[in-house]
Formats: C-alpha cells, structure tokens, sequence
C-alpha cells in the first residue's frame, strides 16, 4: 500500500507461468532490476473482472516496454490455475496466451508483504510502480469490485520515466562533430551549441 512508497520494493522468489507457458520455480523480481515495473495483484483466476483488465494490460504491454516497463501479475492461485487459465480460450472465460508473467502466491507472503492480502485470503487490486533501483514510486490499491484503468498506469509510468527528447541525440552528436572540427581553439566549442552559433565562431577566428 502507500507506506511502501519511497520504501525498498520487497523481494520475492516464487513460481511463475511465463509469456512462453513455461513454469519458472525461482522467478525473482529482483532479475528486473534495470528496468520499471508494474507489479499488480489481483484476486482470483477464472473469475469476472479480472480477465478484462489483465488483457487489457496485456494489449498495452507494448506501451509499457516502450517506456522500459515490464509487467507482472500476481495471485494466491497455484501456477498450474495460471497455466489453464491461459489455456482457455478467451471467447470460454479464460485469458489466452498473455505475454507477461502470472506469480504463484500460494502461500500468499507476497500479498502480504505489499499489504493487500485481505482476510478472507485473497488480495485486493493492487498496483505498484517500481523504479529501475527496485523503490516504490506509485501504489494505488482498489476494492474486489473496481477494476483498473490501464491508460491511468501507463501515463503515471511516463511521468516518472519519460522518454528522451527526441532531438537531443542529434544535438550530441553534432557537439561531437564541431569539436572534432574545430579542436582546442575556441573553449566555447566544448558547450552544446547550435550549428549557427558554431558556425558564427568560425568565422570570428
């Protein structure tokens, strides 16, 4: 919940249905260091709400990716619940082959540990943005009824990663190039510079 913000992510390893339908025993979110996540939880498998908005993460998965976001969904189900689940057909209830990893928290410490495990044993809809450091930067925890609004989650992602200006890898490479021209003679050249203004400085030697 929000205590964990600003706090260390904590650490799990745990069984995960992968995006090929392997079964991975000693999945870690730590191995996602480098890279943002969006850890969410949620409380069953083959149940009502649950499949609109876990295929509704996994249409935007490429939204996420772009950002250097991964996804990975979590439940107390068992990891053979995860593997026929997305085995059924989407069109019979079931999810299909989703392309990120499904966490096995049958013992339910994960839910624990992020605090959404409820009393009856299932975890409420929570979400956590998780930085390239493993801290918490976002969580937002919703009743069993409430779903989730993806489109929200990819936009706070991009707040707190934002992709680079587009224009700023020509802009260094051109300082590159005006130094290489150049040389020593004129410090000013060592500054990013407009090729106007480097230009300009050329002409004044």
């Amino acid at each position: 919940m929000s205590f964990l913000v600003t706090k260390q992510a904590p650490d799990f390893t745990a069984t995960a249905v992968l995006p090929d339908n392997s079964m991975k025993p000693d999945f870690k979110l730590s191995d996602y260091r480098g890279k943002y996540v969006i850890l969410f939880f949620y409380p069953l498998d083959f149940t009502f709400v649950c499949p609109s908005e876990i295929l509704a993460f996994d249409r935007a998965l490429e939204a996420f990716k772009a950002k250097n976001c991964e996804i990975i969904g979590v439940s107390i189900d068992s990891q053979f619940s995860h593997w026929a689940w997305k085995n059924t057909p989407i069109n019979q209830g079931g999810i299909g082959n989703i392309q990120y990893p499904l966490v096995s928290d049958l013992d339910k410490s994960i839910s624990r540990q992020y605090g959404v495990l409820l009393d009856a044993g299932i975890a409420l809809r929570g979400t956590f943005l998780i930085d390239r450091d493993g801290i918490v930067r976002h969580a937002v925890v919703n009743d069993l009824p409430l779903g989730r609004n993806i489109d929200v989650h990819i936009s706070v992602t991009e707040r707190r990663n934002p992709p680079a200006h587009p224009g700023a890898a020509a802009q260094r490479k051109r300082a590159v190039r005006m130094r290489h021209h150049l040389g020593p003679r004129n410090p000013a050249i060592h500054r990013l510079q407009t090729p106007r203004l480097a230009k300009k400085q050329r002409l004044d030697y």
